[in-house]
């Protein structure tokens, strides 16, 4: 399984890279990455929107469990998936926002 590092994450973000946060409704709500889409795993074999087949899926968390394993079940599906390491908890760490609410 493919891992990226937090610095190569945000290179991708800035890039616009397609961001998919699998952690739960309320802790996407309380802060999240900016740009990236919900898609809690409780909820992760009814995704509402199409994934991007002509580039990378970035898969976050909160620490980089989660996202493993998501991206493990999206690999195994065909998509082109990577974990992102230390998650948002790491984000948060390096002095990078997090922005709470759906919209943001």
């Amino acid at each position: 399984m493919c891992e990226v590092d937090l610095e190569v994450f945000a290179a991708e973000l800035a890039a616009g890279a397609f961001v998919i946060d699998v952690r739960e409704p309320d802790e996407y709500l309380a802060g999240h990455v900016p740009g990236v889409h919900s898609a809690p795993l409780s909820a992760f074999d009814s995704v509402p929107y199409a994934l991007p087949t002509g580039g990378p899926v970035y898969v976050i968390c909160v620490s980089g469990n989660r996202s493993l394993w998501a991206a493990a079940q999206l690999v195994a599906r065909g998509v082109d998936a990577l974990s992102v390491t230390d998650g948002t908890a790491g984000w948060a760490r390096t002095g990078r926002p997090l922005v709470s609410g759906a919209d943001a």
